[in-house]
């Protein structure tokens, strides 16, 4: 049995989508188990087992995990999230979970720009004395999140940034839910470590460029700089101040370290990754 924590998530239900499209029986967790009952259809309503369970409540995982030998551990981003995986590690430990695919992130390391990215190095660090068989999965920038962008586009034609020329790697989710399955499902995929990307890296002026064309009107690219950002995320967008300081992060990290694509996806799946024109296309109307 597979276990999917954060089956309500982006990279969780992007995983239960993929596993259910194989017909791989899955229990998927989420603190709210009607509403994510509510959103199966398919595949997925026949193939997957949904459980409440809360990460802040170790007992509720030893409880889901229990009959469970793979877990899909994956949480969003928060100032808990070092304790909360780690709470999940021991969790799987206790009920004899043997596999664990971790999404993390890239420059995972101990010194990382990002704090974030620190935290996922110490996850790994603990799931690799585990003894657990560990496969790491690194993805990108999420094409789903340029979404945030609509709004500016769409009421003013203006993205803001603070990358410069820089180019960044975008991957769909959609991918990283394919990768995981077959990590899940494939015993020689696991143990591995992959980085995510799409085909192309692309900088700010490049996105507002590929946005204009398909909108068929002027996008702008407006350069706040890290703290111009920073503080536009916090007082216009009303972002928390941890969240503004990662985004920010994150947008230094391919100022300071070139982004190229990689093609683990298309090694290990047999096709390309899905493309930003293709993603933008699909969701023009939001830019309108």
């Amino acid at each position: 049995m597979i276990v999917v924590m954060g089956a309500s998530g982006a990279t969780g239900s992007a995983t239960l989508q993929a596993l259910a499209a194989r017909g791989v029986p899955t229990r998927s967790l989420t603190r709210d188990p009607a509403a994510l009952a509510g959103t199966l259809d398919g595949p997925a309503r026949a193939t997957t087992e949904v459980l409440a369970a809360d990460a802040a409540d170790p007992d509720s995982l030893r409880a889901a995990f229990k009959g469970a030998d793979q877990l899909f551990l994956t949480m969003a981003n928060s100032p808990q999230q070092v304790r909360y995986e780690l709470d999940a590690v021991e969790a799987a430990l206790d009920s004899g979970i043997g596999h664990i695919v971790k999404i993390s992130a890239p420059a995972a390391e101990a010194d990382s720009p990002v704090e974030i990215s620190r935290g996922h190095h110490l996850i790994e660090e603990r799931l690799r004395a585990t003894g657990i068989t560990t496969t790491v999965l690194r993805p990108y920038a999420f094409m789903q999140k340029l979404l945030l962008l609509a709004p500016g586009v769409a009421a003013a034609g203006v993205v803001t940034g603070a990358m410069g020329v820089a180019r960044c790697n975008y991957v769909d989710v959609r991918d990283i839910g394919e990768l995981a399955a077959e990590t899940l499902t494939r015993p020689e995929l696991a143990g591995g470590t992959y980085p995510l990307t799409g085909g192309r890296a692309y900088s700010y002026p490049e996105l507002t460029d590929l946005l204009g064309g398909l909108l068929g009107r002027t996008v702008r690219y407006v350069d706040l700089g890290p703290d111009g950002l920073r503080a536009h995320l916090v007082e216009r967008a009303g972002m928390p101040e941890w969240l503004a300081a990662h985004v920010v992060e994150i947008q230094q990290l391919a100022v300071v370290r070139e982004e190229r694509p990689d093609d683990t996806f298309r090694r290990v799946t047999g096709r390309d990754p899905r493309t930003l024109e293709a993603f933008l296309a699909e969701n023009l109307h939001r830019f309108r």
